[in-house]
């Protein structure tokens, strides 16, 4: 596993993915390759000046590519000094890194099958893996099982959409607990739907066992964990879990 460094890179990208949500694109100031496996995270070193030490860990929401660059996703907390510096962060803007962390990874060439679950910018680590994977041409059954309250929080929904419909072996699940009357999709939280999803998924992988992939906040986390090692039966092994909270 990489061994994290401290690097400094350059704001060449961002863009709203809902109204709460930032995408931020970084460039390596030095050019080199941002080595990292999917599902690992980056500290952000956003003090300026003589400001007291201000530093958060954000999952990176894109997959390896030999380049340079990586993206994350960062919510707008209210109050948040480190979410509001980074949803007022200028193109241009430059900050310090140091990474890659974290053990909530995936390979790319990983074969086995995976049922992703995730809520809010949960998503990011498993966006990544699941893109790696899809790189890979590995036709990993991979199926992701996203969870937020509106229709409106729905993070990367076109492209995953997109994803779903010309990759062999994804499949592409969204549940919202507070749908409006027009939403046509599963409703509840992602608890409500996990058993179903993975025991479907397990029978149509030809007895491979699946991996459980969970990231959210703890509540969540700790349901999902709790429910594929008690009701499914999952081997600790094979759930793999990242909180934010």
């Amino acid at each position: 596993m990489q061994r994290p460094e401290p690097f400094d890179v350059r704001l060449v990208s961002a863009r709203a993915l809902t109204p709460g949500v930032r995408e931020l694109g970084f460039e390596r100031l030095d050019g080199q390759t941002v080595r990292f496996e999917p599902g690992q995270w980056v500290n952000l070193w956003l003090s300026k000046g003589d400001e007291p030490e201000l530093k958060r860990a954000y999952s990176i929401a894109s997959p390896p590519d030999g380049s340079p660059r990586f993206t994350l996703a960062v919510t707008r907390v209210e109050g948040g000094p480190a979410s509001t510096r980074l949803h007022q962060l200028a193109l241009g803007e430059e900050l310090r890194v140091v990474g890659p962390n974290g053990f909530f990874t995936r390979a790319a060439d990983e074969v086995a099958p995976a049922l992703y679950v995730a809520t809010g910018t949960g998503l990011a680590p498993l966006r990544s893996m699941l893109h790696a994977a899809t790189r890979a041409a590995t036709h990993a059954p991979q199926w992701l099982l996203f969870g937020t309250r509106h229709e409106g929080d729905i993070l990367y929904r076109d492209e995953l959409t997109e994803l779903a419909a010309r990759a062999p072996g994804v499949r592409y699940e969204v549940t919202l607990s507070r749908g409006g009357d027009a939403w046509k999709g599963r409703r509840g939280y992602v608890q409500t739907h996990v058993s179903a999803l993975f025991e479907e998924l397990a029978a149509t992988s030809g007895g491979a066992l699946p991996h459980v992939y969970v990231c959210g906040l703890d509540k969540m986390v700790s349901a999902v964990r709790d429910l594929a090692r008690g009701e499914l039966g999952v081997d600790r092994k094979r759930v793999h879990t990242e909180r934010y909270d």
